[in-house]
């Protein structure tokens, strides 16, 4: 069985983006942004990006 004795490449990670915006007069995109806050308020990341997800599908699937 061969050993490997050297590092590997360095890993490069991008900034993560910018969180969706609601659209304006969107019902949905309103509840799920004040939602994301809430979430955010309490420290909550895992449902931040729950959201983020949730505005950026909705918002991807033209229903706003």
């Amino acid at each position: 069985m061969a050993t490997h004795t050297t590092m590997s490449p360095p890993v490069h990670l991008r900034l993560p983006s910018d969180a969706p915006r609601a659209a304006p007069g969107c019902d949905v995109c309103a509840a799920l942004a004040r939602e994301r806050r809430e979430a955010y308020r309490r420290g909550d990341r895992s449902a931040v990006s729950d959201c983020n997800v949730e505005i950026a599908a909705h918002r991807g699937r033209d229903r706003c």
